[in-house]
């Protein structure tokens, strides 16, 4: 009886009844981090990390009904249909999502990332107080590109952080920000900057099962200098040698809010005959991306391998759409954690990550109050996944 009690006391248990809050613009998501949340019951391979099953919490649907609805004049309110005491709600919120739309003095007006921050607020000014715990997702951080000050400038990334914190908000999780330096906005607080880096290796690798990843046949390529951590980490990983590119900028001209760019100048070895695989955090125009391509196929590379996070595609996609027809690249990954244009995603040369199962672990680990950290270190999964491609190519 005492070791049965022993056994009862360690269990892990949730902190409180999940409740998953998919704001609007993000529903597709939302629904794919709860399809797997209500599926899972017991998983061997995530034994170590999440049980879901518990005596009281089992549920149909883990997402709540919750509703964001706009006065004619374009005001707007946050309502929750359903009671949420005791609850620990994940509220995930896609900023990017232009799609949607809302009527103000009878225009259609596209909801801005201004739009998707206030009515994440409005929500949680909604629980009155009565949930348990507050977490916040924010897969693309809002205002993270205006991370730093350098002139008399507004520190908007900051402020959203510490509004946050005094709203009540226990955990703010994002991916790959710009600059994860922003947290020190709120050192009291818990943010996590999660990195997609096994599952663009596992795309690539899906899609391609004859990339040969060796220095001999493939390098890692850092398209400007706040890129290059991400790829000295994929080329580390993946025992490649790294080039780099740095922008020179015209710093007299400012055209939409930037300094133009001059020039692009490449540091490193020859790239002739190899695969490249180029990573960052956003491609919003592209124009830069699609610049470093040239660049690199004026030496001679061999296949070109974009990968980011978050795809804008700010100016469509029909630029990408000719440099492919041109032979400037041949794929493009990037992760569902914004929205995709329908478009983009019937392209032949793009390849969607799907971050939705990484999300509904990092939900079911946190509501059950167990450590994160096997979570956010990739190297083990990048591994054995590398081991997997090899056996495979070897038995080819």
């Amino acid at each position: 009886m005492q070791q049965g009690l022993m056994a009862e006391l360690h269990e892990p248990r949730p902190m409180g009844p999940l409740g998953l809050v998919a704001m609007d613009g993000c529903e597709t998501l939302g629904n794919k981090v709860n399809d797997y949340l209500v599926r899972w019951e017991y998983e061997p391979e995530n034994a170590d990390q999440v049980l879901l099953t518990y005596p009281g919490y089992e549920r149909n649907s883990f997402l709540l009904n919750v509703d964001c609805p706009r006065f004619s004049s374009g005001e707007g309110k946050g309502v929750i249909r359903e009671s949420v005491r005791g609850y620990d709600l994940y509220v995930l919120c896609d900023v990017t999502n232009y799609s949607k739309t809302y009527k103000m003095y009878g225009m259609d007006v596209p909801m801005s990332p201004d739009d998707y921050y206030q009515d994440l607020k409005r929500i949680i000014a909604a629980t009155g107080n009565k949930a348990k715990r507050l977490n916040v997702i924010l897969p693309y951080l809002y205002e993270g590109r205006q991370h730093r000050r350098s002139t008399r400038e507004s520190l908007d990334c900051a402020m959203m952080l510490q509004e946050l914190e005094s709203m009540g908000v226990a955990n703010i999780i994002t991916f790959d920000a710009h600059d994860p330096r922003v947290q020190n906005a709120i050192p009291n607080a818990s943010f996590e900057n999660v990195q997609p880096y096994y599952q663009m290796l596992k795309a690539l690798l899906r899609r391609l099962p004859d990339l040969q990843i060796d220095p001999k046949h493939m390098m890692c390529i850092s398209p400007d200098e706040g890129a290059a951590n991400r790829n000295i980490y994929y080329a580390t990983v993946l025992g490649l040698n790294m080039g780099m590119f740095y922008k020179r900028r015209d710093y007299t001209v400012v055209v939409n809010g930037r300094n133009p760019i001059v020039a692009h100048e490449y540091m490193g070895e020859s790239v002739e005959g190899k695969d490249v695989l180029i990573a960052d955090d956003i491609l919003a125009t592209g124009d830069s991306m699609l610049e470093v391509a040239r660049e690199l196929k004026r030496r001679k590379c061999g296949r070109i391998f974009m990968a980011t996070t978050f795809a804008l595609f700010t100016n469509g996609v029909e630029v990408f759409r000719k440099a492919h027809e041109d032979g400037l690249f041949d794929y493009v990954l990037a992760t569902n954690l914004n929205y995709l244009r329908p478009e983009l995603k019937a392209e032949p040369w793009f390849i969607e990550v799907d971050m939705s199962k990484y999300i509904a672990l990092i939900v079911a680990t946190l509501n059950h109050d167990r450590s994160i950290s096997p979570l956010l270190n990739p190297l083990q999964r990048i591994q054995k996944l590398l081991a997997r491609h090899r056996a495979n190519q070897a038995a080819q």
